[in-house]
């Protein structure tokens, strides 16, 4: 075998190589990070940023959660059977992306548990249980249930509104933001508001100066 045949020989073996390895690894998928995985305590503060964090979240649900079963409209209430409540997507007029729901749903699951008022579905469930009706409707299962007259759901009494603002400061490398979170107890018929809580969170960064 002269040079020439054998330097393409060479070639042809390092090209057949090279596609091996290289189908091999694209064939592959990418492996899960095999680095320690910690579970931490969600009541413990995060502050990794100045932006509303899950524990701002459990105090702003308990602050609201704690005004509201001690306030006069819930002791007025006392013993005259639950106040049905259904609540209202909060407003977020802040520049974040916050999930309000999540606090709202704390609220419910801990008023509820309370067994002073009682919740009724909001929009969106609301608009599940349509679909469920129509469906079990369709497939003759429907049964009229308890809390209902002529297969019509009875409405919320009250309707839970609320908002979150932000407002923030900056002072050289400092920059202080405060959330502003405002919820109010509304009656559906007369609009008058029998219960009205506002709860502020100031949080404080420093710029790196790295």
């Amino acid at each position: 075998m002269n040079a020439k045949h054998t330097r393409i020989w060479g070639l042809a073996i390092v090209l057949t190589a090279t596609l091996g390895i290289s189908g091999c690894s694209s064939s592959k998928r990418p492996l899960a990070s095999s680095g320690n995985v910690n579970y931490e305590d969600a009541s413990v503060a995060e502050n990794l940023t100045n932006e509303i964090s899950t524990n701002d979240f459990n105090q702003l649900a308990k602050a609201m959660t704690d005004s509201l079963l001690t306030s006069n409209f819930a002791r007025s209430n006392s013993g005259k059977g639950k106040p049905s409540i259904t609540i209202s997507p909060v407003k977020n007029r802040t520049s974040d992306h916050i999930k309000t729901n999540i606090i709202t749903n704390k609220i419910e699951d801990q008023v509820t548990k309370s067994g002073i008022f009682e919740f009724i579905a909001d929009r969106k469930e609301d608009e599940e249980l349509q679909l469920e009706d129509q469906r079990q409707n369709q497939s003759g299962q429907y049964r009229p249930s308890k809390g209902t007259q002529n297969n019509i759901p009875q409405g919320a009494e009250y309707v839970l509104l609320g908002e979150i603002t932000s407002d923030s400061k900056v002072a050289g490398d400092i920059k202080v933001i405060t959330y502003t979170f405002q919820l109010k107890l509304v009656d559906r018929v007369t609009r008058r508001k029998v219960w009205i809580e506002e709860k502020e969170i100031r949080k404080t960064s420093e710029r790196s100066t790295f």
